[in-house]
């Protein structure tokens, strides 16, 4: 498992489609693992594989709940009512903008064993599953922004080393 480099506005590959995966192969899954652990080291919520440059339909979440999804081929299949809010990406860093998305979505997919799977969100899953599948199409969420982007304060990376010297003895 490794950290990849998270693909930043600018670069092409964030607006072109993805294709499907047709099957499951240890690159694939080690492309999840990546996903994950990237995501994770970054303090996302939703990365898609197009965010770490492969053009596959793949998303991973994980919305603090302790259940990570990884969604393959992923399709919205069903809408209902309306939420707006706060919206980041780990793909603009340091921006945020209100966008209106659908209270509940339902969500068909293929999981990590390639098994057909329906996930249903609401408040920041749907918020989430709707982000990260715009990924997919090449649509980025500054598109959607009601009122245009404003800066974010970003936390400041700890720095462990007092006065440049290793803790290594």
């Amino acid at each position: 498992m490794a950290i990849r480099n998270i693909r930043v506005d600018g670069d092409d590959i964030l607006r072109q489609p993805c294709k499907p995966v047709k099957a499951m192969t240890p690159r694939i899954n080690e492309l999840i693992d990546d996903m994950f652990d990237t995501m994770y080291d970054a303090g996302g919520v939703g990365l898609a594989a197009p965010q770490v440059g492969i053009l596959r339909r793949i998303v991973v979440i994980d919305v603090m709940d302790d259940n990570p999804l990884v969604l393959i081929n992923p399709e919205i299949v069903e809408t209902e009512g309306e939420q707006i809010g706060e919206e980041g990406c780990l793909s603009l860093p340091g921006l945020s903008g209100e966008v209106s998305r659908p209270a509940r979505v339902v969500c068909k997919a293929l999981d990590r064993n390639m098994e057909p799977i329906t996930v249903e969100g609401t408040e920041l899953l749907a918020r989430c599953i709707c982000h990260e599948l715009d990924h997919l199409d090449g649509v980025l969420y500054k598109d959607l922004v009601l009122n245009g982007l404003h800066r974010v304060d970003l936390p400041e990376a700890e720095d462990d080393e007092e006065d440049g010297e290793d803790d290594v003895e």
